[in-house]
């Protein structure tokens, strides 16, 4: 939590982790791991969940203050991304199950789908091949023999 955050902080000390549980001013909130840097400021880092007050919540990893590792979002709406993160983006492999009932399993690069993935549509076809932000230029159906 940085020094621009405020809010009700309870601590535990574990093994040299703190354990909070905080409430955002914006009415977020967010209990697991921290640590204190030498300044005194606490950040996320460890295993966590921060909830936002529109109800998205991202369970996972945490470095620096910021999603970085394996973790889980999920929107409101039903959409739900498991896997890898970097500075609060979706990078490295992952799934995006959209709201409805389609799904990317690939590679993603800054929040964006980038590299070999596979994309089912909502009939339950699989689609393969390179995509490349909006664009999928050559995807390929797979066959299931």
């Amino acid at each position: 939590m940085s020094e621009k955050k405020k809010g009700k902080v309870t601590e535990s000390e574990e093994e040299g982790n703190l354990q909070v549980s905080f409430i955002f001013p914006n009415g977020d909130r967010y209990e697991g791991e921290c640590c204190r840097s030498t300044e005194g400021v606490v950040r996320r880092s460890g295993m966590g969940k921060h909830t936002s007050a529109s109800g998205v919540t991202y369970t996972g990893e945490w470095h620096d203050d910021k999603m970085n590792g394996r973790g889980t979002l999920e929107h409101p709406s039903g959409a739900l991304y498991e896997g890898d993160f970097k500075d609060n983006m979706y990078h490295g492999t992952g799934t995006y199950s959209f709201s409805d009932g389609t799904k990317y399993c690939g590679s993603f690069s800054k929040n964006r789908l980038e590299g070999d993935g596979e994309f089912t549509d909502s009939q339950g076809l699989v689609w393969i091949g390179g995509f490349h932000n909006k664009a999928a230029p050559g995807l390929k159906l797979k066959l299931n023999m």
